[in-house]
């Protein structure tokens, strides 16, 4: 049997002005990727399945996003903000093409998932015309309450009209909707605005539902999937919500997570067997950490590729591009920024490796530094296979140590250094015998002449 075909309408274009930021709302972050990014993964996805995202006038930041995440979205801009059925209808482009169920959706629900969205669509399939996201409120009040009759769904009723036996209902709804494709412009398009606001709105396609004979359902889900988010407040619950999920997730995967609640992950972080994850470590969006792997407390990790059985932290901080190969150490105080270190290389104390390749099995001193920026442009360090790079040394870029070079303690590096090779690059030590003596004794003098 051909697989039904779907659109999803993304609205999304609010302007967030409780949110007190210049950001659009949906563009918020939550476990490291926007809101918006969160609602678009989850929406259905592959052969049959079109998306189209409704912005808001001069929000193309919300626009780029919605393509950088999905291609295939479609945009749409709502000029006045007239209703949520005023701005699903932003879509009719799409929505005439008519797929077999339209999905209407919300930009600022992080945590819908896309089981949910699955289970929306399937009455339709069974000759519904409408299905309704309901959740069971702790606290139902400001809530538009789900009237049923046994399996259908008779109305909407805002918590302004509702009577007071109404208001005990704890079914509310979430917002998110299901149509039969065929029949949902037609159904959409008699919604009116005889409100107090003059203003469009999808709640009212039960009623027409009804009116037209046809049915409409009620499915349920958990209060924490459908927590809209208008507020920073909101966004940090949101947060912890999607924290919780993803360490369930992590642990249940096999990774080891000694106090689970003080570490932070991104929503795409992608874990290898038997990986352990220390107390107070934070990790952003684009990290991958493999078999065997072990991230030590304190640390912070971002848009990085971590080798097997390496080890990383305490206290290290790695940044965008920093690839680690098979058991490459990490040590406490190191900093990494577009650096690939191969196999075997450790980099165990106090160091900055950036812009830089670190051939296998190379040793980095404590206090090593690559110095990457001139003030106008960066530039690489190259080190070879098993170079041993000695302690509290700057190699300025751009520079070449050969394989098996060795360069000494305290040295400035600004030449390449050839394989094999051995430099060293201090100002010669001068012994002065007495001196110490000397200085204290004028020291001594000068301090009593000035009554210390």
């Amino acid at each position: 049997m051909t697989a039904r075909s779907s659109l999803t309408v993304v609205l999304a274009a609010g302007e967030g002005t409780r949110m007190r930021s210049a950001t659009p709302k949906v563009l918020h972050p939550v476990a490291g990727q926007s809101l918006l990014a969160h609602v678009l993964v989850a929406a259905p996805a592959g052969s049959g399945a079109s998306l189209a995202v409704v912005v808001g006038p001069d929000h193309e930041a919300v626009a780029q996003e919605a393509r950088r995440v999905r291609p295939d979205a479609a945009t749409f801009v709502q000029r006045e903000r007239l209703g949520t059925a005023h701005a699903a209808l932003a879509a009719r482009e799409a929505i005439a093409r008519g797929a077999d169920d339209l999905l209407i959706a919300f930009g600022d629900t992080p945590l819908i998932s896309a089981e949910t969205f699955a289970r929306l669509r399937a009455p339709l399939k069974n000759g519904a015309a409408l299905a309704v996201l309901g959740f069971r409120a702790a606290d139902p009040a400001g809530y538009g309450r789900l009237l049923v009759e046994g399996d259908r769904l008779v109305a909407i009723r805002e918590q302004a009209d509702a009577s007071e036996e109404e208001r005990r209902i704890t079914l509310c709804n979430a917002g998110v909707m299901a149509f039969d494709g065929r029949r949902a412009l037609e159904i959409i398009g008699k919604i009116g605005n005889a409100n107090s606001k003059h203003e469009y709105y999808l709640t009212d396609a039960v009623a027409i539902v009804r009116d037209l004979g046809l049915e409409a359902v009620v499915i349920e889900t958990g209060e924490d999937e459908v927590r809209g988010i208008n507020t920073k407040a909101q966004l940090a619950e949101a947060e912890q919500v999607m924290q919780a999920r993803l360490r369930k997730a992590a642990l249940e995967a096999g990774v080891t997570m000694i106090a689970p609640e003080t570490v932070y992950l991104a929503a795409d972080t992608a874990f290898g067997r038997d990986v352990t994850i220390e107390p107070f470590v934070v990790i952003g969006p684009g990290v991958s950490i493999a078999d065997g792997a072990v991230i030590h407390s304190f640390s912070h990790i971002v848009q990085a590729s971590i080798g097997r059985n390496a080890s990383v932290g305490p206290y290290a901080r790695l940044r965008p591009g920093t690839s680690l190969g098979e058991g490459v150490r990490i040590g406490n105080f190191v900093e990494t920024k577009a650096a690939t270190l191969d196999a075997g290389v450790k980099v165990n104390h106090l160091s900055y490796i950036g812009d830089a390749h670190v051939g296998a099995d190379s040793n980095i001193g404590a206090g090593t530094i690559t110095c990457n920026y001139d003030g106008f442009g960066k530039h690489r360090t190259e080190i070879g296979k098993g170079a041993f790079v000695g302690t509290n040394s700057s190699l300025v870029a751009p520079v070449k140590i050969g394989d098996g070079a060795y360069i000494g303690s305290g040295s400035v590096i600004t030449r390449d250094v050839p394989d094999d090779a051995l430099a060293v690059e201090r100002s010669q030590q001068t012994n002065r015998e007495g001196g110490a003596t000397r200085y204290r004794e004028i020291k001594t003098r000068s301090k009593t002449r000035k009554g210390g």
